[in-house]
Protein backbone atom coordinates (compact mmCIF):
# COMPACT_ATOMS: atom_id res chain seq x y z
CA UNK A 1 0.00 0.00 0.00
CA UNK A 2 1.23 3.34 -0.95
CA UNK A 3 1.54 5.99 1.40
CA UNK A 4 -0.71 8.20 -0.40
CA UNK A 5 -3.37 4.91 0.17
CA UNK A 6 -2.69 4.53 3.69
CA UNK A 7 -3.40 8.52 4.40
CA UNK A 8 -6.40 8.14 2.61
CA UNK A 9 -7.68 4.97 5.10
CA UNK A 10 -6.43 6.90 7.96
CA UNK A 11 -7.98 9.75 6.84
CA UNK A 12 -11.63 7.07 6.21
CA UNK A 13 -11.33 5.70 9.73
CA UNK A 14 -11.04 9.24 11.31
CA UNK A 15 -14.10 10.36 9.81
CA UNK A 16 -15.81 7.32 10.38
CA UNK A 17 -14.92 6.74 13.82
CA UNK A 18 -13.06 8.72 16.91
CA UNK A 19 -10.16 11.17 15.81
CA UNK A 20 -6.37 9.73 16.28
CA UNK A 21 -4.61 11.25 19.61
CA UNK A 22 -2.51 13.33 17.65
CA UNK A 23 -5.30 14.42 15.82
CA UNK A 24 -7.03 15.16 19.19
CA UNK A 25 -4.30 17.14 20.65
CA UNK A 26 -3.88 19.47 17.29
CA UNK A 27 -7.34 20.14 17.11
CA UNK A 28 -7.49 21.16 20.83
CA UNK A 29 -4.06 23.67 20.41
CA UNK A 30 -6.28 24.89 17.48
CA UNK A 31 -9.17 25.62 19.72
CA UNK A 32 -7.06 27.04 22.41
CA UNK A 33 -5.11 29.24 20.18
CA UNK A 34 -8.55 30.50 18.23
CA UNK A 35 -10.21 31.07 22.00
CA UNK A 36 -6.96 32.90 22.89
CA UNK A 37 -7.04 35.61 19.98
CA UNK A 38 -10.54 36.03 20.60
CA UNK A 39 -10.60 36.77 24.10
CA UNK A 40 -7.29 39.11 23.75
CA UNK A 41 -9.17 40.84 20.78
CA UNK A 42 -12.49 41.88 21.91
CA UNK A 43 -12.20 40.97 25.73
CA UNK A 44 -14.19 38.15 28.03
CA UNK A 45 -17.67 39.50 27.84
CA UNK A 46 -17.46 40.22 23.98
CA UNK A 47 -16.38 36.95 23.17
CA UNK A 48 -18.63 33.61 23.03
CA UNK A 49 -18.73 30.41 22.77
CA UNK A 50 -20.36 30.59 19.37
CA UNK A 51 -17.86 33.38 18.54
CA UNK A 52 -15.02 30.64 19.32
CA UNK A 53 -16.66 27.81 17.94
CA UNK A 54 -17.10 29.23 14.53
CA UNK A 55 -13.70 30.65 14.59
CA UNK A 56 -12.32 27.28 14.61
CA UNK A 57 -14.45 25.81 12.16
CA UNK A 58 -15.62 23.92 14.92
CA UNK A 59 -19.76 23.36 15.84
CA UNK A 60 -20.76 23.91 19.33
CA UNK A 61 -21.26 20.58 20.93
CA UNK A 62 -17.39 20.08 20.46
CA UNK A 63 -16.55 22.89 22.02
CA UNK A 64 -19.01 22.14 25.18
CA UNK A 65 -18.15 18.71 25.36
CA UNK A 66 -14.41 20.38 26.21
CA UNK A 67 -15.48 22.79 28.39
CA UNK A 68 -18.95 23.74 29.86
CA UNK A 69 -18.80 27.04 30.00
CA UNK A 70 -16.77 30.20 28.28
CA UNK A 71 -15.49 30.54 31.88
CA UNK A 72 -13.99 27.24 31.75
CA UNK A 73 -12.70 27.70 28.24
CA UNK A 74 -10.76 31.11 29.50
CA UNK A 75 -9.40 29.01 32.36
CA UNK A 76 -8.04 26.61 29.62
CA UNK A 77 -6.28 29.85 27.50
CA UNK A 78 -4.89 31.45 31.09
CA UNK A 79 -3.37 27.62 31.89
CA UNK A 80 -1.32 27.72 28.37
CA UNK A 81 -0.09 31.03 28.60
CA UNK A 82 0.98 30.24 32.41
CA UNK A 83 2.62 27.38 30.85
CA UNK A 84 4.47 29.83 28.28
CA UNK A 85 5.85 32.07 30.98
CA UNK A 86 7.03 29.40 33.35
CA UNK A 87 8.70 27.60 30.42
CA UNK A 88 12.54 30.10 30.15
CA UNK A 89 12.50 29.83 34.37
CA UNK A 90 11.72 26.17 35.05
CA UNK A 91 14.37 25.53 32.12
CA UNK A 92 17.22 27.81 33.52
CA UNK A 93 16.49 26.27 37.08
CA UNK A 94 16.88 22.70 36.10
CA UNK A 95 20.50 23.73 33.73
CA UNK A 96 21.70 25.14 37.04
CA UNK A 97 20.35 22.63 39.79
CA UNK A 98 22.01 20.04 37.43
CA UNK A 99 25.08 22.40 37.11
CA UNK A 100 24.75 22.44 33.85
CA UNK A 101 24.69 25.56 33.53
CA UNK A 102 27.39 28.52 33.83
CA UNK A 103 28.95 29.83 37.14
CA UNK A 104 28.25 33.09 35.87
CA UNK A 105 25.28 34.65 37.64
CA UNK A 106 24.83 37.92 36.27
CA UNK A 107 24.67 36.29 32.63
CA UNK A 108 22.32 34.16 33.72
CA UNK A 109 20.37 36.83 35.68
CA UNK A 110 20.84 39.23 32.23
CA UNK A 111 19.60 36.24 30.44
CA UNK A 112 16.36 35.53 32.50
CA UNK A 113 15.38 38.62 33.01
CA UNK A 114 15.71 39.66 28.81
CA UNK A 115 13.36 36.38 28.11
CA UNK A 116 10.95 37.54 31.08
CA UNK A 117 10.70 40.72 29.74
CA UNK A 118 10.15 40.30 25.86
CA UNK A 119 7.19 37.66 26.72
CA UNK A 120 5.93 40.05 28.90
CA UNK A 121 5.49 42.38 26.25
CA UNK A 122 4.49 40.09 23.85
CA UNK A 123 0.89 41.20 21.93
CA UNK A 124 -1.92 40.34 24.24
CA UNK A 125 -0.01 39.55 27.41
CA UNK A 126 -1.29 42.96 28.47
CA UNK A 127 -4.71 42.27 27.35
CA UNK A 128 -5.28 38.74 28.63
CA UNK A 129 -3.87 40.64 32.13
CA UNK A 130 -6.58 43.26 31.90
CA UNK A 131 -9.46 40.41 31.21
CA UNK A 132 -8.42 38.83 34.33
CA UNK A 133 -8.35 41.94 36.24
CA UNK A 134 -12.06 42.57 34.92
CA UNK A 135 -13.19 39.17 36.01
CA UNK A 136 -11.46 39.02 39.43
CA UNK A 137 -14.61 39.75 41.28
CA UNK A 138 -16.64 37.78 39.58
CA UNK A 139 -14.09 34.28 38.87
CA UNK A 140 -12.11 35.25 41.84
CA UNK A 141 -10.51 31.33 41.11
CA UNK A 142 -8.75 33.03 37.77
CA UNK A 143 -7.18 35.37 40.14
CA UNK A 144 -5.72 32.54 42.54
CA UNK A 145 -4.74 30.14 39.23
CA UNK A 146 -3.02 33.35 38.06
CA UNK A 147 -1.14 34.22 41.06
CA UNK A 148 -0.64 30.82 42.50
CA UNK A 149 -0.13 28.26 39.64
CA UNK A 150 1.55 31.62 37.62
CA UNK A 151 3.59 34.17 40.08
CA UNK A 152 4.29 31.74 42.76
CA UNK A 153 5.69 28.70 40.38
CA UNK A 154 7.81 31.86 38.90
CA UNK A 155 8.76 32.56 42.36
CA UNK A 156 9.58 28.96 43.47
CA UNK A 157 11.67 28.32 40.19
CA UNK A 158 13.52 31.75 40.16
CA UNK A 159 14.44 30.66 43.94
CA UNK A 160 15.57 26.95 43.06
CA UNK A 161 17.72 28.80 40.47
CA UNK A 162 19.07 31.79 42.98
CA UNK A 163 19.74 28.55 45.63
CA UNK A 164 21.42 26.61 42.97
CA UNK A 165 24.14 29.63 42.66
CA UNK A 166 23.87 30.49 46.06
CA UNK A 167 25.22 26.54 46.56
CA UNK A 168 28.08 27.09 44.85
CA UNK A 169 29.05 30.35 46.36
CA UNK A 170 28.31 32.26 43.71
CA UNK A 171 25.55 34.51 45.73
CA UNK A 172 24.47 34.43 49.60
CA UNK A 173 20.90 34.64 49.94
CA UNK A 174 18.70 33.90 53.21
CA UNK A 175 15.39 33.11 51.85
CA UNK A 176 15.89 32.50 47.79
CA UNK A 177 11.85 32.45 47.71
CA UNK A 178 11.92 36.02 48.87
CA UNK A 179 14.66 37.18 46.65
CA UNK A 180 13.15 34.97 43.63
CA UNK A 181 10.32 37.50 44.22
CA UNK A 182 12.40 40.66 44.59
CA UNK A 183 13.95 39.96 41.63
CA UNK A 184 11.00 39.05 39.68
CA UNK A 185 8.87 42.31 40.56
CA UNK A 186 12.67 44.47 39.55
CA UNK A 187 12.34 43.46 36.48
CA UNK A 188 8.81 43.40 35.45
CA UNK A 189 6.94 45.17 38.04
CA UNK A 190 7.37 49.22 36.14
CA UNK A 191 7.09 47.71 32.72
CA UNK A 192 4.13 45.10 33.36
CA UNK A 193 1.92 48.28 34.96
CA UNK A 194 2.96 50.31 32.45
CA UNK A 195 1.20 47.88 29.63
CA UNK A 196 -1.63 47.16 31.84
CA UNK A 197 -2.29 51.06 31.61
CA UNK A 198 -1.81 51.19 27.96
CA UNK A 199 1.11 52.93 28.07
CA UNK A 200 4.02 52.73 25.71
CA UNK A 201 7.67 52.54 27.74
CA UNK A 202 10.36 53.55 25.43
CA UNK A 203 12.83 50.62 24.46
CA UNK A 204 15.70 51.81 24.99
CA UNK A 205 14.80 52.87 28.45
CA UNK A 206 13.01 49.92 29.72
CA UNK A 207 16.41 48.19 28.19
CA UNK A 208 18.08 50.22 30.26
CA UNK A 209 16.06 49.74 33.40
CA UNK A 210 16.32 45.85 32.90
CA UNK A 211 19.76 45.93 33.21
CA UNK A 212 19.86 48.34 36.10
CA UNK A 213 17.77 46.01 38.05
CA UNK A 214 19.31 42.98 37.80
CA UNK A 215 22.89 44.75 38.80
CA UNK A 216 20.84 46.16 41.58
CA UNK A 217 19.47 42.66 42.79
CA UNK A 218 23.49 41.64 42.58
CA UNK A 219 24.55 44.02 44.22
CA UNK A 220 22.25 42.66 47.07
CA UNK A 221 22.79 39.32 47.50
CA UNK A 222 26.94 39.14 46.56
CA UNK A 223 28.79 37.21 49.07
CA UNK A 224 29.88 39.87 51.26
Amino acid sequence: MTVTEIAGAEAGQRRGGRPTRAEAVRREAHLIAVATTLFLERGFDATSIDAVAEAAGMSKPTVYARYRDKRALFEAVLRERIAAWLAPLSAAAEAQAAQGGSDDVETALQDLSRTLLAHGQSPGAAMLKRNLVAQALQFPELARLAHEEGWLRGVRAVAQLLDAFAQRGRIAVADPEIAADLFLSLVLGRSSQAALYGIATDPETQERRRQAAVRLFLDGVRPR
